[in-house]
């Protein structure tokens, strides 16, 4: 069954766990990434994962700017296909400041374990496996909970560090 036709079957892909992708050399595969390429630029974010593109595939792009990385080194564009994250759980978790595209003009403080393992297919059909920590580490894990089905709001353990981008800019910071 193709991309296109899963996508217009009305699956409610952002809340449903998305399926393998079983060739990553498929036409389809490589021009969705393209798309997500050019909608993840577009609206200034730095993961998409394809169930917010309304596509139920096990796909994500994320890129890390300068600004967020550790050490002041950016991770550049990058598509990972089928991910698997494991928590290096004596690392521990932390709480930080999440929005996302799917649910624009709010943001929570959300944990996420600090350092994790992510192994998973590149765009060009390779298999790797990969260390995180950081922000690195955040973004991998909320882009792999959209391809679980799995929105922010949904880890979060205290409801009064969620709201307004606008409100949380001026009274909410410092709340953590």
């Amino acid at each position: 069954m193709s991309i296109l036709k899963i996508a217009r079957m009305g699956h409610p892909v952002l809340l449903a766990p998305a399926a393998v992708v079983e060739d990553v050399d498929a036409p389809e595969v490589q021009a969705l990434i393209g798309a997500m390429a050019e909608t993840l630029a577009d609206a200034g974010g730095v993961g998409l994962a394809a169930p917010q593109v309304h596509v139920p595939l096990r796909l994500f792009l994320f890129h890390v700017p300068a600004s967020r990385a550790e050490g002041g080194i950016a991770l550049p564009l990058r598509a990972v296909i089928n991910p698997m994250v494991t928590p290096l759980e004596g690392e521990g978790k932390e709480l930080g400041w999440e929005g996302c595209l799917s649910i624009p003009g709010l943001r929570a403080a959300v944990p996420r374990w600090k350092a994790i393992r992510l192994a998973g297919v590149s765009q060009e059909g390779e298999a790797f496996e990969e260390i995180f920590t950081g922000f690195a580490a955040r973004v991998v894990q909320h882009e792999t909970d959209h391809l679980e089905g799995v929105l922010y709001p949904m880890r979060m353990e205290d409801f009064r560090l969620f709201g307004y981008n606008e409100e949380l800019d001026r009274y909410g910071q410092e709340l953590l």
